[in-house]
């Protein structure tokens, strides 16, 4: 599966499908919470947060190809990530785009 955020594929011509998306929502437990308070007050990267935030990205973009799959889409153009605070230290990322098949 061919995932690029341009609307075309370069020497391609496309069909498009639908729209496709993939979504999570993803929260570290308490003591990450408050290991990242503390962080807050000396500054500094919240790495338990990259790391979440990278995970649900990576679990978005799988769900997205998983839907892109079920219609037998070529690739995924268009790509857009957003992401949205649920609660304290919860966070959604969904990532959405246009699966297109090859003429």
């Amino acid at each position: 599966m061919i995932l690029v955020n341009t609307d075309f594929i370069t020497g391609r011509e496309i069909e498009t499908l639908r729209l496709v998306r993939g979504s999570t929502i993803r929260s570290k437990h308490i003591g990450k919470d408050i290991m990242a308070g503390l962080k807050t007050i000396v500054g500094g990267e919240l790495t338990s947060y990259s790391e979440m935030l990278n995970e649900a990205r990576a679990i978005a973009t799988k769900r997205m190809v998983e839907d892109a799959e079920t219609l037998n889409a070529d690739a995924v153009v268009n790509i857009r990530y957003a992401t949205s605070n649920i609660a304290q230290g919860a966070a959604e990322v969904m990532v959405y785009g246009t699966a297109v098949k090859f003429k």
